[in-house]
């Protein structure tokens, strides 16, 4: 079955709820219109039968009997289908009108009055209505029926007019509706043609934002960011796999080089030892490497876990310099608190200590290996919501645009000639740090001052 467009979804939505507010204002005043038209009904009644009995009573002592036909010529403002009788203190029907009027034996229902109560009414089943009247002074009650002809037919008109005024309405509510809807929707086809037109070929490419500050200028602005985003993926992918396939293929091409070399030459076994030396460090490197895009192919694929534990940083950093040292004897390493902690848990995340622990060991290693005088200095700024950790060393700064691709893989710094690595190290930290809802920065101090900061949540954050 084909599915309805929004469109017209939208369109019939509308209309639905018109309809549903149209239906239930027209019942509503139909259902007024009728009890008025009763209400109305039953005071012409009431008079009606007030001023039969008063002239009844003011001409009955004249006449021994009062034909209906005298008060009817006398009185000419008669219902349609009037019927009318006075009973008096006896309960004999002293008058009638018409005269062919036929009555039961007991014509008043007096358990109806009660105390105060002069007043009795009720509509039969042949939607009749009904006033019974008694006159307390004279013990007199008065019944006067009429049938309202003219308030139905009105009452049918009503009808008839609010059922076409509906459905008019309800037509041109669809009509509008979908014009309405038609024309504000024209910015979402517009937006949703750009979309389809959007490949990986033309991630460059953005979508019209409107001047106007709705929701669709909001999807646009919203688009066009995810497609910034998705260009710089797709950047860094596509840079990532060339730098992998580069750094894999030099140390395999120096190994089938070495190899070939070997098996057309005779050397002596202290040749080939050195031969088979130089393979064992080109393929050490291949093994880092391999470990290394691991590594950061598992942090991707990671996400914050809630049940991680409580890690004492200050404590973990302890630990990691002391490991350090003991690896490499001629780092000088010292750390320090820029200021005391008031309390345990602005010195505590909520992590993974050994991804926290390896994120601080490479940090450590990375300010030994780039700094002019083996020297790495660790400060310590605890805060209530945010832990600072500052690793510092002197040597060669980056530049400003070295600095905005310092996060990427396999991008290795002007400082970096001579040094062994692939530009992974950095890579993997900020996917741990970022992994754990925090940032990580590096700053060009004065005096050749290197300046690398981790920002972590506390607990209280």
């Amino acid at each position: 079955m084909r599915s309805i467009n929004i469109k017209l979804r939208f369109a019939l939505l509308f209309t639905s709820f018109v309809a549903i507010i149209l239906a239930i204002l027209f019942a509503f005043i139909y259902v007024l219109y009728g009890s008025y038209r009763e209400e109305d009904y039953y005071n012409r009644i009431f008079v009606e039968g007030s001023e039969v009995f008063t002239i009844f009573s003011e001409i009955k002592g004249e006449m021994e009997t009062l034909p209906a036909k005298f008060i009817q010529d006398v009185h000419d403002k008669t219902l349609v289908n009037e019927k009318l009788f006075i009973v008096d203190t006896t309960g004999k029907v002293v008058f009638k009108m018409p005269d062919s009027l036929k009555i039961s034996e007991q014509p008043i229902d007096k358990s109806k009055f009660v105390r105060n109560n002069t007043v009795y009414r009720y509509t039969d089943a042949d939607d009749v209505q009904h006033v019974v009247i008694y006159f307390p002074q004279s013990a007199n009650y008065v019944h006067a029926s009429g049938l309202d002809k003219v308030g139905f037919r009105k009452l049918k008109t009503l009808r008839v007019i609010l059922g076409g005024v509906f459905l008019g309405g309800l037509f041109l509510t669809a009509i509008i509706s979908f014009l309405f809807v038609n024309e504000a929707l024209k910015p979402l086809v517009r937006l949703s043609l750009q979309m389809k037109r959007t490949t990986e070929q033309n991630l460059g490419d953005r979508i019209d934002v409107p001047s106007s500050r709705d929701e669709i200028s909001a999807i646009a602005k919203n688009f066009n960011a995810m497609l910034e985003r998705l260009r710089k993926a797709f950047f860094f992918q596509k840079n990532f796999v060339q730098h992998a396939s580069h750094e894999l293929r030099t140390p395999l091409a120096v190994m089938l080089s070495q190899t070939e070399s070997a098996l057309h030459k005779t050397y002596t076994v202290e040749e080939y030892k050195l031969v088979l030396e130089s393979l064992r460090e080109d393929q050490q490197q291949m093994i880092e490497l391999t470990n290394s895009l691991l590594l950061i192919s598992q942090y991707e694929n990671m996400d914050f876990q809630n049940n991680w534990p409580l890690v004492r940083v200050d404590e973990l950093l302890y630990e990691v310099v002391e490991i350090t040292q003991k690896n490499i004897p001629d780092m000088h390493l010292s750390i320090e608190f820029e200021l005391i902690p008031d309390q345990d848990s602005w010195l505590t995340v909520q992590g993974n200590d050994s991804l926290i622990r390896a994120a601080f060991t490479n940090l450590i290693k990375n300010a030994y290996k780039y700094a002019s005088d083996q020297t790495a200095k660790i400060s310590i700024a605890p805060g209530m919501q945010q832990l600072i950790i500052h690793v510092d060393n002197c040597g060669p700064q980056l530049t400003p645009l070295e600095i905005e691709k310092l996060m990427i893989p396999f991008f290795r710094g002007s400082n970096a000639h001579g040094k062994k690595g692939f530009g992974l190290g950095l890579s993997i930290i900020h996917r741990i740090i970022t992994l754990h809802g925090g940032k990580i920065d590096y700053h060009a101090l004065p005096n050749n001052m290197n300046r690398f900061t981790v920002a972590l949540p506390t607990i209280n954050h």
